[in-house]
């Protein structure tokens, strides 16, 4: 994995999958990302799994309304469907919960470094103040 941040979508697989929601029409790509992390185990959840589901729960913070700056196919995407359900932004929080766990693979990768953790905490705030 390329990765230049510790940004959402600052690695090539979550910046390859922001393509996905330029067809996409409604949340189901991104449900479909996050629902993979939620229902694993943090220990046996591949980094790339990982890294995608980060991405989508950055999408949904921005359907909230809650990030400012996103990829151009996020800030299309977003403006073509409705706002994400309760249920999602609680499965996005599940999700970031495990693909960020300290028990997972891609926490390994990134060995504790303080701009990872900080983006994480960042994104974990903005899906869960209302």
């Amino acid at each position: 994995m390329g990765t230049w941040s510790a940004e959402p979508f600052g690695n090539d697989s979550a910046a390859d999958w922001a393509y996905e929601l330029d067809e996409a029409k409604d949340w189901g790509v991104v449900s479909d990302a996050l629902r993979v992390a939620a229902e694993a185990a943090p220990s046996e959840l591949d980094s790339d799994d990982a890294v995608l589901a980060i991405a989508a729960a950055e999408v949904v913070a921005r359907g909230l309304g809650r990030v400012a700056d996103s990829a151009e196919s996020v800030e299309a995407f977003v403006a073509r469907v409705s706002p994400p359900s309760p249920e999602l932004v609680a499965l996005a929080v599940s999700a970031l919960a495990v693909a960020a766990s300290d028990e997972g693979e891609l926490a390994d990768l990134w060995e504790g470094d303080p701009d990872w953790l900080a983006e994480n905490e960042k994104l974990r705030a903005a899906l869960t103040t209302g």
